[in-house]
């Protein structure tokens, strides 16, 4: 086992080239639609993914793993719930409290460590169970249902239509996470970083031919036009490529809770900056809800 170094450095590499990738997606939406650029984001990141497989392959000498049905059926859970993740963050945006259903959305990191537990077996320590709850908090502080009475609103609010939309889909997100750690662990045998870039060749192909072909059939016109822009659909593969190689190597190494709950990092970084940028002061809230994401990295971090 690699020491706990390797995936804290990949899990930030994964953060910040994912928040690359967002801008870039951010930028190509308007050309694409959401589905457009969001097939971008699988099927640009082939090519970089499979130099990726074959460096590691090259470099370390492992031999190419083979797969198993134990290793499919991981791979297909896991980019099946993170298809149908993304399908549910849209409907949730399109409710009239959207900020609800965001809010309900953001508890993934919670049910990581639930559905990672009883799937995977992975331990939840104190140290975990503290990281989480603080991470947790603090993202429900940084997009509240209601500014001026968060946790209420959040604690009120959780039978409503809305936020079981988003509740759905923070456990989509939380089944695709566990789905990618179980598809690295099924390959006993294998070192660490060839499980996971295979593992991430197999789900960017499984992931291309499930909404590539769903938009032929639906929506033809999209992939002419994400055909068409592959110039600069390849910033946006590489940058997803690039975040999903960290993701998938710190899976492979540490429980699925450890991960995501330091990668809210990504959060405290893009916040920072956000403010930092336009020069606004954070309230109170804000600066309650940075506070115990800051925390829930760190203990993640040094535990």
């Amino acid at each position: 086992m690699p020491p706990a170094w390797v995936w804290i450095a990949a899990t930030l590499w994964a953060a910040a080239a994912q928040t690359m990738r967002n801008a870039a997606q951010r930028h190509l939406a308007g050309e694409l639609g959401t589905l457009g650029a969001t097939l971008v984001r699988f099927l640009y990141g082939i090519p970089f993914a499979v130099l990726w497989l074959l460096a590691v392959h090259q470099l370390s000498g492992a031999a190419l793993p083979t797969s198993t049905g134990k290793f499919g059926l991981w791979i297909a859970l896991g980019g099946l719930a993170q298809i149908a993740a993304t399908a549910l963050l849209l409907r949730t945006m399109q409710e009239r409290n959207f900020a609800l259903g965001v809010a309900y959305s953001k508890t993934e990191i919670l049910q990581v460590a639930i559905l990672g537990l009883v799937f995977l077996g992975d331990a939840i320590s104190v140290a975990t169970a503290l990281a989480v709850a603080s991470g947790t908090l603090g993202v429900l502080l940084l997009s509240p249902a209601d500014k001026e009475r968060p946790l209420q609103a959040f604690l009120a609010g959780w039978t409503s239509r809305t936020a079981l939309i988003g509740l759905a889909c923070g456990a989509c997100f939380a089944v695709s996470v566990v789905g990618y750690r179980g598809a690295t662990l099924a390959l006993p045998g294998t070192p660490f970083l060839m499980s996971a870039a295979y593992a991430l060749v197999a789900a960017q192909v499984f992931q291309t031919l499930v909404l590539g072909g769903w938009l032929l059939v639906r929506r033809a016109d999209v992939v002419r036009k994400v055909l068409a822009a592959w110039r600069v659909s390849l910033f946006a593969g590489l940058m997803g490529a690039a975040a999903s190689a960290g993701w998938f190597t710190a899976f492979a190494i540490a429980p699925a809770a450890h991960v995501r709950t330091l990668g809210l990092v990504e959060l405290v970084f893009s916040y920072a900056v956000s403010r930092r940028l336009f020069r606004e002061r954070l309230t109170r809230l804000e600066l309650a809800g940075m506070a115990l994401l800051a925390l829930g990295v760190a203990i993640i971090s040094l535990a």
